[in-house]
């Protein structure tokens, strides 16, 4: 479902990724786990076509994406790859059912649509009654759901998730770990997870361990 093969990248002199390949399967929970500075986060950011490699591709459902132009793979970011950050990076102008829709809009889904979208998303993630608040009235475990269906508006082939869990408390890093597996149980859907977080990597399908730019056997 999204392979890649030999990726490395380098920043100047410095090597940081010396030539990774993996596949992740439809419906995989995949972890990513290793020490600082052991190239995890710009793996996932070369696998979600926020930056490019050195060498190798990436191959999202049979297609290499590292060779499209800068407009297509935007294309692809928005319609194929959802993301979820440490820190939810909502707009703090728009309220959770807003920021749900910007995705949708940007891929050129009409406004109703996008809306239909975004309340049925509210309404899986028990947050209905939190529609019309702005990320400041919001919990921080419900600002990161609120991320979470954003991520998942244009039903991507995967979602990547960088540190997710990592500003919550333990009660709603338990039910966001929690609802990555319901939405792997209920939708199919794939996600990779960079993380510190031991017991949510204990969790996975599958834990990638990275060490110095390579991956652990």
């Amino acid at each position: 479902m999204i392979t890649v093969k030999d990726i490395t990248k380098k920043f100047g002199e410095l090597e940081v990724l010396k030539g990774i390949s993996l596949s992740i399967e439809k419906g995989e929970v995949v972890s990513i786990v290793g020490p600082s500075g052991a190239g995890k986060t710009t793996l996932l950011q070369i696998m979600g076509l926020l930056d490019a490699p050195t060498s190798g591709e990436v191959i999202i459902d049979g297609r290499n994406v590292t060779s499209l132009k800068p407009k297509e793979q935007a294309k692809v970011r928005n319609l194929q790859i959802g993301f979820v950050f440490q820190f939810h990076q909502l707009l703090p102008e728009f309220t959770a059912r807003e920021n749900i829709m910007i995705p949708a809009l940007i891929a050129g889904r009409s406004r109703k649509e996008a809306g239909r979208k975004a309340d049925e998303l509210l309404r899986f993630l028990g947050l209905s009654d939190r529609a019309d608040h702005k990320p400041r009235q919001l919990s921080g475990g419900e600002n990161q759901r609120v991320a979470v269906a954003r991520a998942l508006v244009n039903d991507p082939a995967v979602i990547l998730a960088d540190e997710p869990s990592g500003s919550l408390d333990s009660h709603n890093k338990a039910e966001l770990h929690q609802l990555f597996f319901d939405l792997r149980d209920k939708m199919g859907q794939t996600f990779v997870i960079v993380t510190h977080d031991e017991q949510l990597a204990a969790l996975t399908d599958r834990t990638i361990h990275l060490k110095d730019g390579m991956i652990e056997n």
